[in-house]
């Protein structure tokens, strides 16, 4: 009863049906090669294996989601996940590096290859769409809960969030629990035929970007699909695509759903954003559909910050990274956001007479308790942005042997994008080497005095 009355309670804030109703299964449709022209060789060699590997076994597998997406948009998809009928034990059984991860949804990841060359292919086990009222519910969350949570299959909170959700079941319904129409498509790289239940090639088409079901009760189910709709906008805008109006129009409405989201999935989400080759059109979506303030605290300084020059540039470098194919680091990101606040603490500080270093030190203390806390773990991420900032005074010694030593870090890159005296407008990302090939010149006064320091050894940086 009480739980009833909770759950038609905040159907009713959110302008919707408690369960929003089973959304319809859809309809089957086989697409052959001749119609959805997808190019077979834009398939990746691993994401097919794993196919065939799966089909081999006697189970049904299909490359799903965002990839089937691109791969119909005519992209070469950058991720390949894999849907199957196989549960993720019998998975990991078949491939020799395979792992089980997650609470929430288990998967497993099929890993190829070491290092830089590493590739993970994502495998899911087709869910049951499962009516949210008739879940398990706990009062907490993910944290509060976890001794509630051990053993469930289907869990929820008290706002309708899903919590656990590992209860296996057919494609159909698989494909109506997915969020987007046009990431609900299967396709067989055996076969090359396309599995569309929710018309996504009609609104790949029509350049829609539209939810499957009600958008009010998908977001609610998970909030975070309210950033997922704004990333895919942002990716997919370029090529013409709109929010659906009956999917955009609850997304500020339910935008303090969030509020319930682990910090430290909101932070992944945040830099999915800024890290995918969109940031700057994530941005201009974000203020587009009225969602600029609420997601999460550092994502909404981003926003407000964006149109500075020196955050402009950084956010523009990141895009152009990506678009090239080289790697992209988060430290040097929020280092740019939030070298503003270093910088103002750090001459406070001076200003009231404390030494240079411990005021430094101090005004990063302030910064990362303000504005970034422990969501980092201050692990790698939070050590490589602090030594970015560490290192900035070291730019000023320009005489003697300090030049050459700096040189020689394999950090270097990173910290002189953030010159105190001059800011420059790259990231180089491998330390200024002996004869190596520039693509930009050195221009600024600082960079010209260190390039003019280190003749003798180095010529150029790479770019």
């Amino acid at each position: 009863m009480i739980k009833k009355f909770i759950t038609n309670l905040l159907a009713k804030a959110t302008g919707n049906s408690p369960t929003g109703g089973k959304p319809s299964l859809g309809k089957r449709v086989d697409v052959p090669v001749q119609t959805h022209g997808i190019d077979p060789t834009l398939v990746d060699d691993r994401a097919a294996n794993v196919v065939r590997t799966l089909q081999d076994a006697g189970f049904v597998a299909y490359i799903v989601g965002g990839a089937v997406r691109d791969l119909l948009l005519g992209l070469r998809p950058k991720d390949f996940d894999v849907a199957t009928d196989a549960t993720p034990e019998q998975v990991k059984s078949l491939f020799r590096r395979a792992f089980i991860i997650g609470r929430r949804f288990r998967i497993v990841h099929v890993v190829y290859g070491r290092g830089r060359e590493q590739e993970v292919i994502e495998v899911s086990t087709f869910r049951a769409y499962l009516d949210n009222a008739a879940a398990e519910q706990v009062a907490g969350n993910e944290k509060t809960s976890k001794s509630e949570l051990a053993g469930m299959k289907h869990a929820v909170d008290s706002t309708g969030r899903v919590l656990r959700d590992n209860v296996w079941g057919p494609q159909e319904e698989d494909a109506v629990r997915r969020d987007f129409t046009i990431n609900a498509m299967y396709y067989d790289p055996q076969t090359q035929v396309l599995v569309d239940y929710h018309g996504g090639i009609k609104d790949a088409k029509n350049k829609t970007l539209k939810m499957i079901g009600d958008a009010g009760v998908r977001y609610r189910e998970d909030p975070v699909r309210i950033i997922r709709a704004v990333r895919f906008a942002a990716k997919l805008a370029p090529l013409g695509f709109k929010v659906d109006s009956k999917t955009a129009a609850p997304l500020r409405k339910c935008l303090p759903l969030l509020a319930d989201v682990p910090q430290s999935r909101l932070f992944d989400e945040m830099l999915k954003l800024l890290q995918t080759g969109h940031a700057l059109a994530s941005i201009a979506q974000l203020r587009k559909l009225g969602l600029e303030r609420g997601i999460y605290p550092l994502l909404d300084l981003v926003v407000e910050r964006a149109d500075h020059p020196f955050v402009t540039t950084a956010l523009q470098d990141t895009d152009r990274r990506v678009g090239e194919g080289k790697p992209v680091a988060p430290s040097f990101l929020l280092a740019c956001v939030l070298w503003a606040d270093v910088r103002d603490g750090w001459a406070a500080r001076q200003a009231d007479g404390q030494h240079a270093h411990p005021a430094l030190q101090d005004a990063i203390d302030d910064v990362f308790n303000a504005r970034i806390g422990d969501v980092s773990g201050r692990g790698k991420l939070a050590a490589d942005v602090r030594e970015i900032w560490m290192m900035q005074p070291r730019f000023d010694k320009r005489v003697g042997s300090a030049p050459f030593g700096l040189c020689n870090k394999s950090v270097f890159a990173h910290r002189l994008t953030l010159c105190a005296c001059a800011p420059i407008s790259v990231r180089w990302t491998k330390r200024w080497p002996i004869g190596g090939k520039s693509s930009l010149p050195a221009t600024t006064p600082c960079v010209k005095t260190w390039s003019t320091r280190c003749a003798r050894k180095i010529s150029s940086v790479h770019a």
